[in-house]
């Protein structure tokens, strides 16, 4: 029996394996390195894209606050943009100011307290000048007008003030201004012309009213939030004793509100929409 060898295998076709195996490498790796270039450039513009919506986000963001500003400051009133340069200009709080205007009279106690200066509105802007109690006139050497003597002037307002008035236990009133921005008393002097019945009527309506100011404040505050700029002592149209405050909201309207001198209560509330 006749045997034949297996015939001898050659390394030919494993070199061949080889190199397709290896060529087949050489595309994968070329493919996956095209990819990653793609993957890069889309990553990179995808970045730009992003950085700038993040620029423009704050901008429109800007843009429309401005905007809303803007509208909103055109929608004022002159009352409103008066009262805002006001109280924008005021440092001294309303309570500050009672505080300062009953220190500068022995046992006085506020019966009217109001912030006037440049911005406000109504007719108390005009600061209206008293002469002193002590004024005394005196003939001219030429034969003039008799000019007063001993006189001293009222300081004319440079700022923001809050005008007292501020009565003795007597009732005797007293005018106290006082600087807004600094606190300071600017001045203080008795009011002219008082008689007996005028004092003893303030002296009355001070046992009546058993509310400070301030706490008549703190009632209108907590019905209308706001800004406390005036407050008076003084009956409503019945005849009850009210105290009589007017608040500034967040809008600068004026909401002038009526405190039972006596209870506390609110009892009206009317508002200036101008």
């Amino acid at each position: 029996m006749t045997r034949h060898s297996p015939p001898k295998t050659t390394g030919t076709p494993r070199r061949h394996r080889l190199r397709a195996a290896g060529a087949a490498g050489v595309l994968l790796a070329a493919a996956l390195l095209t990819g990653c270039g793609q993957d890069s450039g889309g990553s990179s513009s995808t970045g730009t894209a992003t950085s700038e919506a993040a620029r423009a986000v704050p901008e429109r963001t800007a843009t429309a606050s401005m905007s809303a500003k803007a509208s909103a400051a055109a929608s004022m009133t002159k009352d409103m943009k008066d009262r805002k340069t006001l109280l924008d200009s005021t440092k001294v709080t309303f309570d500050t100011a009672v505080t300062t205007a009953e220190g500068a009279v022995s046992g006085g106690k506020v019966v009217e307290l109001d912030l006037r200066g440049p911005g406000k509105s109504d007719d108390d802007t005009d600061h209206e000048q008293s002469p002193s109690p002590e004024t005394t006139a005196s003939p001219s050497p030429t034969g003039a007008s008799p000019s007063p003597t001993g006189a001293s002037p009222s300081p004319a307002p440079t700022g923001p003030e809050w005008v007292a008035t501020v009565a003795a236990k007597d009732g005797t009133e007293h005018m106290v201004r006082i600087d807004a921005v600094s606190g300071k008393v600017i001045q203080s002097v008795e009011e002219p012309g008082q008689d007996a019945a005028e004092k003893s009527r303030t002296a009355e309506r001070l046992t009546q009213a058993k509310q400070t100011v301030q706490q008549a404040a703190k009632a209108a505050t907590d019905k209308q939030k706001g800004t406390v700029t005036s407050a008076e002592l003084d009956e409503n149209d019945k005849k009850v004793l009210v105290w009589s405050v007017d608040v500034v909201d967040k809008a600068w309207r004026e909401h002038t509100l009526d405190v039972d001198a006596a209870t506390g209560a609110v009892t009206s509330e009317k508002t200036d929409d101008d």
